[in-house]
């Protein structure tokens, strides 16, 4: 299993959205990655601070779609 991929679902473990769930939309260098999620603004996250689980959704550019995704899991 690749731990840190495009459309992979992680947890937050740190900062004020810890706890919460959240996908990469894409890898911006070897620290950091762009993530969006139900209660998860779509910013970069150093990957230091997610959790990678072994669920993975399909990513596309319709962020409300991935978000729907993520809710089904």
């Amino acid at each position: 299993m690749v731990a840190i991929e495009v459309g992979r679902v992680c947890v937050k473990i740190a900062g004020r959205e810890a706890g919460e769930k959240c996908v990469i939309l894409d890898i911006i260098d070897e620290s950091f990655v762009e993530v969006v999620g139900e209660s998860v603004k779509n910013r970069r996250a150093n990957i230091n601070h997610l959790e990678p689980t072994g669920d993975t959704i399909a990513v596309s550019d319709d962020l409300d779609s991935v978000i729907e995704s993520l809710k089904a899991l």
